[in-house]
């Protein structure tokens, strides 16, 4: 039996920029991946794909599959990127999101239990989307933690968070262990559950395992005809094109833009330095960009017309936010420093360019 690391959705976005980064570290890496076509024109391998990465085409959800790999592998290191990421679309397709986030992860973890292949380490890529609104100040300085942006609310472009007494609030970052989990769409709640089912279940077997909270991680690689997910490629496209951004809203949500290598080197410390038993950690840069703010400046790197604002919503959307990094610097040592306006947009708008989807 080969021990091997295995990173599922491994022929995503984030998948193929931590299996790039990762051939070079550690003996045989196979990657799993359904090759969805929301995210992906055709099943075949993709092109920017490494070399020394072996890519199998196979569903999370299969049982079958994963007694199968079992037979000949052993999962030392498991980075558990597969999941449904759409915001907006897990409310009119919940039970995918489910099946996928909830069903796929205990179905992976019931695989290894039943060929006795416990992995040394678990590494497990939720999202901000666990924490809905988090928590914010009011005037007085009180914490609190608002209820969900209902839908008539926001039909009346009511967008802003109130406090209790109808004051404004200010929202705070996101921290693990002290902000408490308050999922505002189906997807952050497959998330959380997820979480909760990788936690209890490395527990009892006592594998050491990783949790990331990701803010909103975007890059090269991202796909471009996903229309769920990366804001920032879509920017992208509609502005080389000489056409008008729609920003949702009032423009103002807060939002922390991650770059994909400081995600990806996140992640690559943690496989470097397992936890006695496990941790949680937000991944972000500690800084929010409002939405309107990135429509603006990439509107301008193509001299196309000024964003409109549509007043357009989602519901399940949230207003801010943002990650406290504190814990990311003290237990792996990581900053994300890839300042969005200043380098990281215009690396996605090049990136796009050169591969013709701009």
């Amino acid at each position: 039996m080969q021990d091997v690391t295995v990173i599922t959705g491994g022929a995503g976005f984030i998948g193929r920029h931590l299996a790039g980064d990762l051939v070079h570290r550690t003996e045989k890496i196979v990657a799993i991946d359904n090759m969805h076509p929301q995210v992906h024109k055709s099943t075949e391998r993709p092109s920017d794909f490494p070399d020394e990465v072996e890519l199998i085409v196979a569903d999370v959800r299969d049982a079958d599959f994963w007694d199968r790999f079992l037979r000949d592998c052993l999962p030392r290191t498991v980075v558990h990127l597969a999941a449904e990421t759409g915001t907006g679309q897990s409310l009119t397709e919940s039970t995918r999101h489910a099946s996928v986030n909830v069903v796929g992860t205990t179905q992976m973890l019931d695989a290894f239990t039943r060929a006795e292949c416990i992995p040394d380490h678990i590494v497990l890529a939720s999202s901000r989307a666990v924490y809905g609104e988090g928590a914010w100040v009011d005037s007085a300085g009180g914490v609190f933690y608002p209820p969900l942006r209902k839908h008539e609310q926001l039909e009346r472009a009511v967008w802003d968070v109130k406090s209790a007494h109808g004051g404004r609030a200010t929202p705070l970052p996101h921290r693990a262990g002290e902000t408490f989990a308050n999922p505002s769409s189906i997807y952050g709640a497959t998330k959380l559950a997820q979480e909760h089912i990788v936690s209890a279940w490395a527990s009892a077997k006592k594998v050491p395992s990783s949790i990331f909270r990701f803010q909103n991680v975007y890059g090269p690689g991202q796909s471009p005809f996903n229309p769920y997910t990366g804001i920032i490629t879509l920017f992208h496209r509609v502005a080389n094109g000489g056409g008008i951004i729609d920003v949702y809203e009032d423009g103002l949500m807060g939002r922390d833009f991650v770059y994909v290598a400081d995600v990806v080197k996140a992640v690559i410390a943690a496989i470097d330095r397992p936890p006695a038993l496990s941790r949680v950690l937000d991944v972000g840069t500690g800084v929010a960009t409002t939405v309107l703010d990135a429509a603006k400046l990439i509107a301008r790197m193509h001299n196309a017309p000024e964003p409109c604002i549509s007043s357009r919503f989602r519901d399940g959307d949230i207003r801010w936010a943002v990650a406290d990094t504190r814990d990311l610097e003290v237990e792996l040592g990581i900053r994300c420093e890839l300042d969005f306006a200043e380098r990281g947009v215009r690396l996605v708008g090049e990136w796009l360019l050169s591969r013709g989807f701009a």
